[in-house]
């Protein structure tokens, strides 16, 4: 550590001029008012140098001087070419398109887009990318995205499970605009309650997160941005339908108040009310549910002053049923007559952002963040009763700055959170309030020829985890054009919120056992972990078409965990780390054009994530230790309006998955050691009429392939050998839908 720190003392003294162009882009108007552009692209001419436009129409981009021509442009508006012989200040006016009697030829936007120029092993997927599938919700929208794993929680709930690096969600840090979003009591269920239609883009951050986020990153980030009021369409409509009996219709409604503010009002509904059974188990394979989510947004920004702010607020009621086909709450709830369960969810939460920009001095600004979120599930599984309510309250004030020139940047400032816990279990009372501030310091140097650094530290002091410091550091070497490793290094720590996280083993026979040392957290000690990894990504030319080949290898060590022993098939045993724990996460992918508009996408992944359970040390079960991935996309050339044919395919192999043990069950209700592997196929065909209208049809499974064993015991629900949370496949078969998109 004492090394780091001299690095980050040194560095400031290794550069003596300013490499980068600062500026702003505004929209054209009669009184050239500062109206900044959010979401401009802003690149180098043949160059892989870009970046885009903040909330408030500024920009910072690397200069070198190979380059000298500076694109800016945006839908709508006339491209523009600057010439820039010299790092300066650039502020300037687009045109609007329609002023102009030519033809307007628009840059197109990655729909996945890697930087090479980043510290941070960072993919960020935008709107282009998230419309190849029916994406109807968070956790639906990383189908045809190899960095994130999409997993089956369980066979009654419908949910899926995110893993990135080989761990699973609650180690990571799911943020909505830099907004810690998904944890505590929204874990299992949270990332169902973002519609997808809501999302503008996805940042996908691997290995240890930014110190600037908190100390809860472990194998990394992902961040939410929403779209804008500003920006998005003034009305958006999207309607959904399965053939499993899913119904959903989202509805944006945009309204610029005046030339400052602007406000939308979000409204998202699904609905499910006809059993399924395909698998003839007599249980639901998929929830009957009803949800309403509402989100009224207001976005402020004053590019002559420098001052931009957003404020959200956003009321959910989630209801779900699982279980037995004909299952009547009213007369069966807490009987023998049929297996059931509910989960009924209520939500509130608001945030504030705000921000300011010198306007003088675009790269120096301070923000202030806060939420506030209270969330209230009430559910039962069988006889298991599981309530809980959180209250959480979080504020994150920065100030960011150069250091003698823009080569040198640093962002430091405070936090501070509160969760407040009431949970009920069989009858049991667990509360508890969690209290934590912390200051931090992140240090950057970029150097566009060769090197990049972040490296950041903060401090601590939380009622339950005690007082603690959590180091991340962030490196890029690019020896040769377009190519570059990155290395990083992290702690993060966490307390683990036990019953929240692992709400499927309430849906089973088994019973619980809590076997702590007596720690501040459901009586074990907080998690404690160490992330590092390596990573190397080239990008090239091939048949005058854009491709990119990469690889990274990252690994994390637990030096405490909680570990969710089910091994006996009679019990689920929770206790601290007594060995070892560690994960391996090794992925290859390659990335290329290989036929004018045919975009191809490859990875391999290996897995090797082990844990020392109360029978030895063993692997993760319910992961396939290899993944191979495939996503082919097609578009046709669109027309004057917009009109054209999107096409897109996704391929997942999975290799076998070993199976906790039920070797201590009869015959007739055990399975073997490992589960064989199998494949899935996902596709879609969108047809666009204009920029206005577009309808598209899909399949996910299309082989229908399908676990029928998904729910151990099925025919004795009320037994002891009844689990239904040995889940490696889907258990609903093959899934046929169609919907439409119409803007205006």
């Amino acid at each position: 550590m004492r090394t780091i720190l001299i690095i980050i003392c040194c560095l400031p003294f290794l550069a003596s001029a300013q490499d980068t162009v600062q500026g702003m882009v505004m929209e054209a108007n009669p009184d050239n008012e500062h109206r900044g552009l959010p979401g401009a692209n802003v690149y180098w001419q043949d160059s892989p140098i870009g970046t885009m436009t903040k909330e408030d129409g500024t920009f910072s981009i690397p200069y070198s001087n190979k380059y000298n021509k500076l694109i800016i442009s945006f839908v709508g508006f006339k491209t523009d070419t600057l010439t820039i012989d010299q790092p300066k200040m650039v502020h300037h006016w687009l045109q609007p398109s329609n002023a102009l009697d030519e033809v307007v030829v628009e840059q197109k936007k990655e729909a996945v887009q890697k930087t090479i120029f980043s510290a941070q092993n960072v993919v960020t997927v935008n709107s282009a990318e998230l419309l190849k599938a029916a994406c109807c919700n968070l956790s639906e929208s990383f189908e045809t995205n190899p960095a994130i794993d999409v997993n089956f929680n369980d066979a009654l709930t419908g949910t899926k499970q995110i893993e990135m690096l080989g761990l699973t969600s609650p180690y990571l840090l799911i943020t909505q605009e830099n907004i810690p979003m998904v944890r505590g009591a929204s874990q299992s269920f949270g990332l169902t309650f973002t519609p997808g239609t809501w999302v503008e883009s996805i940042q996908i951050t691997k290995g240890a997160g930014s110190v600037i986020n908190g100390y809860e990153s472990i194998s990394g980030q992902i961040n939410t941005e929403l779209q804008k009021p500003f920006t998005d369409a003034p009305v958006f409509v999207n309607g959904y339908a399965n053939l499993n009996g899913r119904l959903e219709l989202n509805t944006h409604l945009n309204t610029k108040v005046s030339d400052k503010w602007s406000t939308g009002l979000y409204i998202h509904g699904n609905r499910r009310d006809f059993e399924v059974d395909n698998n003839d188990d007599d249980f639901l394979d998929m929830p009957l549910s009803n949800q309403v989510n509402v989100m009224n947004r207001w976005q402020y920004q004053n590019p002559e002053t420098g001052w931009v702010s957003f404020l959200n607020f956003r009321y959910l009621n989630d209801e779900k049923q699982v279980g037995e086909s004909g299952f009547n709450p009213e007369t069966d709830r807490f009987t023998t007559n049929a297996w059931g369960s509910e989960i009924d969810t209520e939500r509130f939460d608001g945030s504030v952002k705000l921000g300011y920009v010198f306007p003088d001095m675009p790269f120096q600004s301070f923000g202030f963040q806060a939420s506030y979120s209270h969330h209230a599930q009430n559910s039962y599984y069988g006889f298991n009763t599981y309530d809980i309510d959180h209250e959480s309250i979080y504020s994150n004030l920065m100030f960011n700055s150069i250091i003698g020139n823009t080569k040198h940047k640093f962002k430091t400032g405070i936090s501070f959170a509160y969760d407040g816990y009431d949970e009920l279990v069989n009858g049991t009372i667990f509360a508890r309030s969690d209290r934590s501030a912390g200051a931090f310091f992140e240090y950057s140097y970029t150097n566009l020829e060769k090197l990049s650094l972040t490296a950041g530290a903060r401090f601590d002091t939380h009622n339950r985890l005690g007082n603690f410091f959590t180091p991340r550091i962030h490196l890029r070497y690019t020896p040769w054009e377009n190519g570059s490793f990155r290395g990083s290094f992290g702690l993060g720590r966490r307390a683990a919120n036990i019953f929240a996280e692992n709400q499927r083993m309430f849906a089973s026979s088994r019973t619980i056992q809590l076997n702590g040392n007596a720690g501040n957290v459901y009586g074990f000690d907080p998690e404690k972990a160490v992330n590092y990894g390596l990573s190397f990504i080239q990008k090239f030319r091939l048949f005058d078409r854009p491709g990119d080949f990469s690889i990274d290898f990252y690994r994390t060590d637990f030096e405490n965990q909680i570990v969710v022993d089910w091994e006996n098939p009679r019990e689920v045993t929770f206790s601290n780390l007594e060995g070892e724990s560690y994960a391996n996460s090794l992925q290859v992918e390659l990335n290329h054009a290989v036929l004018p508009n045919v975009e191809v996408r490859t990875a391999y992944k290996f897995y090797d994530v082990k844990t020392d359970y109360q029978t030895g040390l063993l692997q993760k079960p319910l992961q396939a230790r290899h993944r191979f991935f495939t996503n082919v996309g097609y578009n046709t050339k669109p027309k004057e309006n917009g009109a054209q044919w999107r096409f897109d395919y996704t391929f997942n192999l999975l290799g076998e998955q070993r199976l906790p043990s039920t070797a201590a069950n009869p015959a007739q209700y055990q399975l073997g050691e490992f589960a064989d592997g199998y494949s899935l196929m996902n596709a879609q065909v969108t047809k666009v009429f204009s920029d206005k209208f577009e309808v598209y049809v899909g399949g996910e499974n299309l082989t229908n392939f399908r676990q029928y064993n998904a729910v151990l015991g099925a025919d004795d629900p009320f037994g002891e050998f009844f689990d239904t949370t040995i889940v490696y496949a889907p258990i609903f078969g093959r899934m046929l839908y169609m919907g439409f998109r119409f803007k205006m």
